[in-house]
């Protein structure tokens, strides 16, 4: 099959900064656990990490440029968190390589706002073992 550029005076070309998306986000079904908030916040986050996926925007520059409030930012970065998808200690965010596989079932989003309450446990189940792991010096920056 032959593929035609629609517009070759806009193709993309690899810009000199580092940023990437990796194709495993929607492959392996990491986007579908992401409401809107968390995705444009993974989004922003990888559109500004360093090749190490470090950003140290502060709350108040996310807030602004996502337009959300600081308990959305909150909300969308413990979905990110237990999604496995970045980690976090103030003021540092390192946006992880994904891992091989989904470790637990899609928890509620937009597409799926009925989803059961042990989806719901398991995750904050999972929060609460990587806030340990950050709070013992084993998961730190």
């Amino acid at each position: 099959m032959i593929k035609r550029v629609l517009w070759p005076q806009r193709l993309r070309r690899v810009p000199t900064q580092f940023s990437w998306v990796d194709q495993q986000l929607v492959r392996g079904g990491f986007i579908d656990r992401c409401d809107p908030p968390a995705a444009a916040l993974y989004l922003f986050l990888i559109t500004v990490a360093d090749a190490q996926g470090l950003s140290y925007y502060g709350p108040a520059a996310l807030c602004r440029h996502l337009q959300l409030t600081a308990e959305q930012l909150n909300d969308a970065r413990d979905r990110l968190i237990g999604a496995d998808l970045i980690a976090y200690q103030a003021p540092v965010y390192q946006v992880l390589a994904l891992p091989a596989a989904v470790p637990m079932r899609a928890v509620s989003t937009a597409s799926s706002a009925t989803a059961p309450s042990q989806d719901r446990e398991q995750v904050r189940a999972h929060l609460q073992r990587l806030r340990q792991t950050l709070g013992s010096g084993r998961g730190r920056l």
